[in-house]
């Protein structure tokens, strides 16, 4: 019989688009289509165990695809139902959104029909093989389960044989823990109770008799009242009970073992300290032990024993909360009195069977949402991770690229690019290996981990631009990375990323040109103000005990050079100047034109900022084709009071003005006579 085709959703509100996806995909899939979010949503609702995977655009009406997306999630399909964005928007936050809310994978417009079929093959292919995997884990952890339980049946159905006792007394004590446990949890986070930990406790309940073996059979079983000395050999089984489990070879330390210790050892104890062994008086004694106290007692008094008739479930209940039986610990009594109505009808329709399948159903469930073991949770964290590795590097296949894990620290390249990088497969310790820091520097690499650290799982994109020596030359490229996560309810921890480089070298230069032309005055080349001011204010924002001073130099008279000369002439002085200034000041230095004919320079300085300002003014001033180019020169440092640009700028411009007022063609540094027209400049009234 030929197997039928599996069924993929493609939910676009272009009808071209769906039918040039339906042209590439029908040989493979059966086509369900959808022209909006809502139509998609009612198609799930209806053939959700038939749609075997989404194709779903962003930008549509009525309900588009994000909206689509969080109502997946609302409802849970999205956990069954892999979901492939399609969209002519390429722009990381959508992207990072669309992975955010579930989607498995980003296929961009227009569409190529070899990507298409390999991706939603590749993904379908991919998302079936998680599902088998995920099945797989299941079985092994139910029958792991199956097994634990059962040998725990054996030996708890042993010590019963001997003491005579019900084949349902374990069972109904194990029920009655966790019956009881669960009300606790619901009620109080005083016993930080997790789900793992009650049905642990529930299992570990089973033993809580095996000190029993050890009893003579002739005191185990006897009908009458003990004597003191037998009630006393009695009441060894806790002890020894607990002695058999710490002297276990291995396993000592495993919650099953602990829980059970301390149930063995504890079980006959009460809230009043009245019990046995140790005496222990309230919440001394464990909850786990606790629990089962109360649930021995109750199975105790309505169960048929050699030495009495079983008492009605209402008599039992009415006896124990009257503390007839000793005293337990009210929050338990009132948890006893809450499951009571439903108390003898879940004991009525349990048997063996159908405890020990549904306590593993459970713990199966649990494990696989990853509330199970530690073993368990680090297989499903592999199954997860493989599965967005290769989907990430089916998206990177053409470009060269790496994996990146953090712990332990390395870079592993695919096949391809380890040859054509020359570079091993798999690098440990990438920073201190000659080859790998020759193709991607070390602080380079440095600055890409701290970046990858940096991002989180919603902001999970990281990319960044370094010169990289991958082709014999070095020019620039641009690193992107998609960061991968460990995470629970409460943090996330960064595993790694898989990354990509590209070649952007012309792409950058182009950028650079642009940035610089934004940042430049177009007839000195110098920086503009707004360049200037920014690149000044980082400076004296990590000062870090560094003195700088802001010179403010205004031409005198250079309306004369465009007057006499002609405009064309007056651009010639500024530039002459501006070669001037470039000429003596220092790379480090931030050279700007700020106005028409007026021009700043930031530079650090040691020792006399006099001298500094001389020699600039001295060298910038003087004869150009016969005019004589002279400006008034104004300095102003700055101190712990005066870090801030304006007030650095306003000084300077003050010190300038007085230089020009007294003679012109001077230098002056501001001081502390030149306060009243700064107040003027400051208010806008220096003429």
């Amino acid at each position: 019989m030929k197997e039928s085709k599996k069924k993929i959703l493609i939910v676009d509100d272009s009808e071209l688009n769906r039918a040039l996806l339906v042209d590439m995909l029908e040989n493979d899939f059966e086509i369900v289509e959808a022209e909006n979010g809502m139509e998609a949503m009612a198609v799930l609702v209806e053939h959700e165990m038939e749609i075997s995977m989404m194709l779903l655009d962003v930008v549509m009406p009525v309900m588009d695809g994000f909206e689509v997306l969080a109502m997946m999630n609302k409802k849970g399909y999205i956990k069954t139902i892999p979901v492939i964005m399609i969209s002519a928007e390429n722009g990381s936050s959508v992207i990072d959104r669309a992975y955010d809310l579930g989607a498995i994978d980003y296929i961009n417009r227009p569409f190529d029909e070899r990507t298409v079929k390999h991706r939603v093959m590749s993904n379908f292919l991919l998302t079936l093989k998680q599902k088998e995997l995920s099945e797989l884990l299941s079985a092994q952890i139910y029958e792991k389960e199956k097994s634990n339980s059962l040998m725990i049946e054996i030996l708890s159905h042993i010590v019963e044989f001997r003491n005579g006792e019900s084949g349902l007394h374990v069972l109904h004590v194990h029920t009655i823990t966790e019956m009881v446990l669960k009300a606790i949890a619901e009620k109080t986070d005083k016993y930080n109770l997790t789900a793992q930990d009650i049905r642990l406790i529930g299992n570990a309940s089973a033993l809580h008799d095996i000190g029993k073996i050890i009893i003579p059979e002739e005191v185990l079983n006897k009908p009458g009242k003990f004597t003191p000395e037998e009630f006393e050999q009695m009441k060894l089984h806790t002890v020894e009970g607990a002695k058999m489990l710490e002297a276990l070879p291995f396993h000592k330390e495993e919650a099953l073992v602990r829980y059970a210790h301390d149930i063995c050892r504890w079980h006959h104890e009460r809230y009043d300290g009245r019990g046995y062994p140790d005496g222990l008086k309230g919440d001394e004694i464990p909850i786990a032990a606790q629990a089962v106290a109360l649930a021995d007692v109750y199975d105790a008094l309505t169960s048929k024993r050699v030495y009495k008739p079983p008492f009605t479930h209402e008599k039992a209940i009415e006896m124990i909360l009257n503390n007839e039986c000793g005293v337990f610990n009210p929050l338990l009594l009132e948890c006893l009195k809450e499951i009571a109505p439903v108390l003898q009808e879940e004991l009525n329709v349990a048997s063996y069977g159908y405890a020990a399948e549904k306590n593993i159903d459970e713990t199966v469930k649990q494990t696989m949402k990853m509330d199970g073991t530690e073993a368990s949770e680090r297989t499903l964290r592999l199954i997860e991770y493989e599965r967005m590795k290769y989907r990430s590097l089916a998206d990177l296949s053409s470009e060269i690229t790496f994996e990146y894990t953090a712990a332990p620290e390395m870079v592993r390249f695919t096949d391809w690019c380890a040859d054509a990088l020359g570079l091993s497969m798999n690098i440990l310790d990438p920073l201190n290996d000659e080859k790998f820091c020759a193709r991607f520097p070390k602080e380079a690499f440095e600055d890409f981990v701290k970046r990858l650290k940096e991002s989180s799982p919603e902001r999970s994109i990281v990319t960044a631009k370094y010169r990289l020596n991958l082709s014999g030359e070095v020019k620039w490229h641009k690193v992107s990375a998609k960061t991968m996560w460990d995470s629970d309810d409460d943090e996330a921890d960064f595993r790694g990323a898989v990354c990509k480089i590209v070649d952007i070298n012309d792409e950058v230069l182009r950028m650079e040109n642009l940035e610089q032309q934004a940042e430049r005055d177009p007839l000195t080349g110098l920086y503009n103000r707004s360049a200037a001011r920014s690149r000044i204010e980082k400076l004296l924002t990590e000062s870090d005990g560094k003195t700088y001073a802001l010179a403010f130099l205004d031409f005198d008279d250079f309306k004369r050079a465009n007057d006499v000369h002609g405009h064309q002439f007056g651009d010639e002085v500024l530039k002459e100047f501006a070669n001037r200034l470039r000429a003596n000041t220092r790379a480090s230095d931030i050279t700007a034109r700020v106005g028409g004919d007026e021009f700043i320079i930031f530079m650090e300085y040691r020792g006399d900022v006099a001298k500094q300002a001389e020699r600039i003014h001295s060298r910038v001033t003087g004869e150009f084709k016969g005019f004589d180019i002279r400006c008034s020169l104004g300095i102003a440092c700055s101190n712990a009071n005066c870090i801030d640009f304006d007030e650095l700028y306003h000084k300077a411009d003050v010190a300038a003005y007085s230089a020009k007022k007294q003679t012109k063609n001077i230098f002056k540094v501001y001081d502390d006579s030149m306060e009243s027209l700064l107040a003027k400049c400051k208010a806008g009234d220096l003429e």
